[in-house]
């Protein structure tokens, strides 16, 4: 066999500065942000629209998808406390560490936001989030990323070659006898995201003349929450009152991502493509 199982050691934090960690989570986060910037700007470049377009669009998704996140996991994930105690559930929502986001809850923000947009630049709505999913993407990718390097949202048990050991897991906790073999779901969904964003970047790149507004938008969240449902039962439950669920938080939340997606592809192929 030429896998073995890989022990993950890697340590949340890179260095400190001045007493202050600098994390891979955040370092990956910012990443996302830069590096879709520059995706987001090419594009814009190639169809003659300004970077003042784009730096503008680039703060709407910015603010919509940490506001969001952070709401998202909130709502979905720790309503159990918005029952008990309102009052904490909101004031731990808003106060650092912000140790607790959702991706469903990104795409909501996302999509309003974006609607926020498309109104006040006078384009359509489905332009702009076409232009806005490969970035989205190449974001996902660097996110995931980021929670392998926090050895968090793993994976279940399992015995294939390529799986992880990790040490660091907070939810496992560090003793040597919890630590077993898992999936690194968060690898097989980063890398996911690299090949929705290639395919992405290509079909704009070939197909972007001949498409209708909404195709790129429906393609992407197809394939992200499709992919995610069929994860999920690789990954471990991430709170407690998943456990009796027929299905996980994220796979309920999914389904009427996927339905809405099916909504825009079949209203993509009845409307045709309008020039800007």
């Amino acid at each position: 066999m030429l896998l073995t199982y890989i022990d993950w050691h890697t340590s949340p934090e890179i260095f400190e500065i001045f007493g202050f960690p600098i994390r891979w989570y955040g370092l990956m986060f910012a990443m996302a942000f830069l590096a879709g910037y520059q995706v987001l700007s090419y594009m814009f470049k190639k169809e003659g629209r300004s970077l003042e377009e784009a730096d503008e669009l680039l703060l709407y998704a910015m603010i919509a998808t940490v506001v969001g996140a952070r709401m998202g996991h909130y709502f979905f994930y720790e309503y159990p406390l918005l029952l008990s105690d309102p009052v904490k559930f909101f004031i731990s929502m808003i106060k650092p560490p912000y140790a607790g986001l959702a991706s469903h809850g990104a795409v909501i923000g996302m999509l309003i936001a974006f609607y926020l947009y498309s109104k006040k630049r006078n384009v359509p709505y489905l332009y702009v989030t076409d232009r806005v999913v490969p970035t989205a993407a190449l974001g996902g990718a660097f996110i995931r990323f980021g929670n392998l390097m926090n050895s968090e949202i793993v994976g279940k048990q399992t015995d294939v070659p390529w799986a992880f050991n990790f040490f660091n897991d907070p939810s496992l906790g560090h003793d040597y006898l919890e630590v077993v073999p898992r999936h690194p779901s968060q690898l097989y969904e980063c890398l996911s995201c690299l090949v929705l964003f290639v395919i992405l970047m290509w079909f704009w790149s070939k197909k972007k003349q001949n498409t209708t507004n909404g195709f790129m938008t429906a393609i992407f969240l197809l394939y992200v929450f499709i992919l995610r449902f069929f994860y999920e039962f690789l990954k471990e439950n991430q709170v407690s009152f998943e456990n009796d669920m027929a299905f996980n938080m994220g796979q309920w939340l999914s389904v009427p991502v996927v339905l809405f997606a099916t909504g825009v592809l079949v209203y993509a192929f009845r409307n045709p493509k309008k020039e800007l």
